[in-house]
């Protein structure tokens, strides 16, 4: 009898385990970032620009993930926060951030 998986995330996780799906998931972010990129005529879609993808999607896998165990999220929804953040890129990240920091401390201050 075939298992029934309820997402594409949890069929992913147990096909290939928790840590490519990660990878799968931050490639993807950049990809669709990338993608946008080409759309708006700003890059040509095999161009130069695209060898720094690889190591940012990397890059932007380690930070998403340490960030889905910093808020304690389920296996599920870490290659959301990863596939999220890779396509903000470190820049749209830092942005997020700092807004949400921000927020927050005047929040409690």
């Amino acid at each position: 009898m075939p298992e029934k998986y309820q997402s594409l995330a949890e069929m992913l996780n147990a096909w290939i385990g928790g840590g490519l799906t990660t990878i799968v998931a931050a490639l993807m972010g950049r990809l669709m970032w990338h993608t946008t990129e080409v759309r708006r005529s700003r890059r040509k879609f095999f161009g130069k620009e695209l060898a720094w993808e690889l190591p940012l999607a990397a890059g932007m896998a380690i930070i998403g993930e340490g960030v889905a165990i910093w808020i304690d999220a389920g296996p599920m929804l870490r290659p959301t926060i990863v596939g999220s953040l890779a396509y903000l890129g470190p820049r749209g990240s830092e942005v997020l951030f700092l807004r949400w920091f921000g927020a927050r401390i005047e929040k409690d201050g």
